[in-house]
C-alpha cells in the first residue's frame, strides 16, 4: 500500500467539462490529474493519469453530468488506490467571477454558492458550471471542506482610480460596473515565483506579470498586491486574444447594431468568439499556425502577430506609471509559456524606450512544453530581468483549500 501525505483535490468546471487533480500542496507533487469533457453529449467521457505515466480513457455514458463524472472518479478511478482517495482532506474549486465580495479564499457553503449564483450576469458561461461542480464534488466528498478560490479576488486591492469606470455613479454603486479582473490565481503564482528568482520578499518587488492563453491578461503587482489589470468588467477587455477583441471602442458595437442590424447578442457573440488572432490572422486563434503563416510570408499573419505584440507593449509600458519600478517581466501561459517568437516581438517594442535587452538563445530555449518551467530571457546588461515562468494555479488552489484544515 503506497504511504501518502494529506492531499488536496482541486476540481475546475467548465459547462462541459470537469478537470481535476489530487496533489501535495507542500511540494506540489500530483498523484492523479484528468478531465471529464464532453459531458451532457452522446460522447461524455473521462481521461487520467497517475503519477504523470500513461493516460487512460473511458466513457461515461451518453448524457453524463458533473456529477456522474466525479462519482466515477471516486468509485472506479480511486477505487485502484484506496489510500490516495483516503489522504484526501481538503478539496479547492476554481471560480472565475467573486464580484466584489469576495477578496480571499472562502469555505464554501449554502451563503457562498448563493453569492456566486448572483455575479453570474458577470461571468455567464462560468459561474453556473462551478456551481454544478460544487454541488457534485460536494456530494461525492462530503466530510471535507470545499473552499472557493476565486480568479477575481487577487484584484480586489486595486485602487478605484485603477478599477473605476467613468460613468453614472449609480451604474457602479446599484449595478456594480467595474473593474475585476481574471487569471488572479495565476498572476499571484507569477509574482511569487518571480521574487524568488529575484532573491527578495515579494513584498519589496515590483513585478509585471503577463498570463497569455487562449485568454490573456497582463497585472500590476506591487508589494506582493495587485494594483492594475487588462480585463475589466468581463474577461471581453484588454489585450487581443486568441477569439476575444480586446479594448475597443464601445461605438463599434453601437455601429454593428445600427448599419448591421446586429442584436447586441450577435455582437457579444463576435467580440467574444469570433475577434482576435483568428479574425485578424483568418488562420487560426491558435499561435502555431500564425506564427508559421508568418513565417511562410502570410501578411494576415504577420499583422495579427505585430497587433498582439504592439497591444501588450503598451499595457507593460503603461504599467511602468502604477509602479514606479519594474523589477521583473513574467511571461506565462501557453502562449507566454511556449511562444519565442511572440516574447521576441513584444520585447523588441520595449527595447529602445526601456533598455530591456533579450538573450536570442536563452529565449528560444525556453519552452515549458520542452521542460523548461523557469528561464531567464534578457541579457546582463537589461534594465529589467524578463522570466518565463509555468504557471501552477492548481498549486495555489490546493495550498488554499489546505488552510480550512483543521
Amino acid at each position: 500500500m503506497n504511504n501518502y501525505p494529506k492531499t488536496a483535490l482541486v476540481v475546475n468546471c467548465g459547462s462541459s467539462s470537469v478537470k481535476f487533480a489530487i496533489l501535495d500542496p507542500k511540494d506540489g507533487h500530483v498523484f492523479l490529474n484528468g478531465i471529464a469533457e464532453a459531458l451532457g453529449l452522446d460522447d461524455a467521457r473521462i481521461s487520467w493519469k497517475f503519477n504523470g505515466g500513461d493516460k487512460t480513457e473511458q466513457s461515461l455514458g451518453a448524457g453524463a453530468d458533473h456529477k456522474k463524472a466525479l462519482e466515477y472518479l471516486v468509485k472506479n478511478v480511486l477505487a485502484k488506490d484506496q489510500a490516495l482517495l483516503d489522504s484526501i482532506v481538503a478539496c479547492g474549486h476554481r471560480i472565475v467571477q467573486g464580484g466584489d465580495i469576495y477578496s480571499e479564499p472562502t469555505l464554501i457553503n449554502d451563503e457562498v454558492e448563493e453569492n456566486i449564483r448572483k455575479v453570474i450576469p458577470f461571468a455567464p458561461l462560468h459561474n453556473p458550471a462551478h456551481l454544478l461542480g460544487i454541488d457534485a464534488a460536494r456530494a461525492s466528498f462530503p466530510s471535507i471542506p470545499h473552499v472557493a478560490v476565486f480568479d477575481t479576488a487577487f484584484h480586489q486591492t486595486m485602487p478605484p482610480k485603477a478599477y473605476r469606470y467613468a460613468i453614472p455613479e449609480e451604474y457602479y454603486t446599484d449595478l456594480h460596473l467595474r473593474k475585476y479582473g481574471a487569471h488572479g490565481t495565476s498572476h499571484m503564482f507569477l509574482s511569487q515565483e518571480a521574487a524568488k528568482l529575484l532573491g527578495k520578499p515579494v513584498e519589496q518587488c515590483n513585478i509585471i506579470t503577463c498570463h497569455l492563453g487562449n485568454g490573456a491578461s497582463i497585472s500590476a503587482v506591487k508589494g506582493g498586491k495587485c494594483i492594475d489589470t487588462s480585463m475589466g468588467l468581463t474577461p471581453l477587455d484588454g489585450l487581443i486574444m486568441g477569439t476575444r477583441c480586446g479594448s475597443i471602442d464601445a461605438s463599434v458595437a453601437f455601429f454593428l447594431c445600427d448599419k448591421m442590424g446586429m442584436t447586441p447578442e450577435e455582437v457579444k457573440e463576435v467580440f467574444n468568439k469570433k475577434s482576435g488572432m483568428m479574425a485578424v490572422s483568418g488562420v487560426s486563434s491558435d499561435f502555431r499556425p500564425i506564427v508559421a503563416g508568418m513565417k511562410e510570408g502570410n501578411e494576415r499573419c504577420k499583422l495579427a502577430l505585430e497587433m498582439y505584440a504592439y497591444r501588450l507593449a503598451k499595457f507593460i509600458a503603461s504599467y511602468y506609471v502604477p509602479l514606479g519600478h519594474v523589477d521583473a517581466i513574467v511571461f506565462s501561459g501557453g502562449v507566454g509559456e511556449n511562444g519565442p517568437v511572440t516574447r521576441k516581438l513584444v520585447l523588441k517594442e520595449l527595447e529602445e524606450s526601456f533598455g530591456i535587452k533579450i538573450d536570442e538563445a536563452a529565449n528560444e530555449h525556453a519552452k515549458v512544453f520542452m521542460g523548461v518551467d523557469k528561464q531567464l530571457i534578457t541579457a546582463p546588461d537589461s534594465s529589467v530581468k524578463v522570466f518565463v515562468i509555468a504557471t501552477n494555479e492548481e498549486l495555489m488552489i490546493a495550498r488554499s483549500a489546505m488552510g480550512f484544515v483543521k
